[in-house]
Parts: structure tokens; sequence; C-alpha cells
């Protein structure tokens, strides 16, 4: 995570630069929600605008995390298909999603932990 991530505001997804940021992270904000995804990726592509309107329009904060580059934490959280979202309230893993869903089921979601 760049400086300039760490200090922006969250109405935009944060992109995870190193595994040691992933704990500064989900444990630093209350509410995280965490996109495991791959560039080449199709499905992962076409949640982009989705995950945009999630950190837009909810208290959570989005992190993407690349499954490619960080192997190891996808296979941790038990990731077995792209992409897969995790939930987590205080710095706890709470829901898990795979696949593209809609904004307004992310928004139900992160409001029941919000």
């Amino acid at each position: 995570m760049t400086d300039e991530q760490a200090t922006q505001t969250t109405t935009r997804p944060l992109t995870l630069e190193t595994a040691d940021d992933f704990s500064t992270v989900v444990t630093e904000h209350g509410v995280v929600l965490v996109d495991f995804y791959a560039d080449w990726c199709g499905p992962c592509q076409m949640f982009e605008p989705i995950l945009e309107t999630v950190a837009q329009e909810t208290p959570a904060t989005v992190l993407k995390v690349d499954s490619d580059r960080f192997q190891q934490l996808a296979a941790q959280h038990g990731v077995r298909g792209i992409p897969t979202t995790v939930l987590y309230a205080d710095g706890e893993p709470r829901e898990s999603l795979v696949g593209v869903h809609q904004a307004d089921e992310y928004a139900s979601l992160i409001d029941q932990y919000a």
C-alpha cells in the first residue's frame, strides 16, 4: 500500500502492495471488504465498477488483493475461485462470497457489521 493510499479516504478501493499491509488494513478499519481477484479474470474486471460503488456508498473499506501475487494469502482465506470477497469486521473474517454480486447485496451485508 502506498503512502497515498494509506492517507486517502476509503471512497476508492485500496490495492494491497505488500502482504504485511493486509493485517494493518483489516485491523485499522472497522469493516473491510477484501476482494481476491486476478488481472486476467473476466468476471473480476466486470466486478470493478461494483467495487467502486461499494467503496463510495458504504462505510466499508474495499481492499483489492491480487490472488496471483499473494497466493499464500488467498490460500489462507480458502480462495478457490475468483472473484472471492471476504468481509472483515473488527479485524476478523465474518462472511465470504464467491462470484460477482450486486452492490446492494454487499451493502446489506456490510450494514450488518457496520
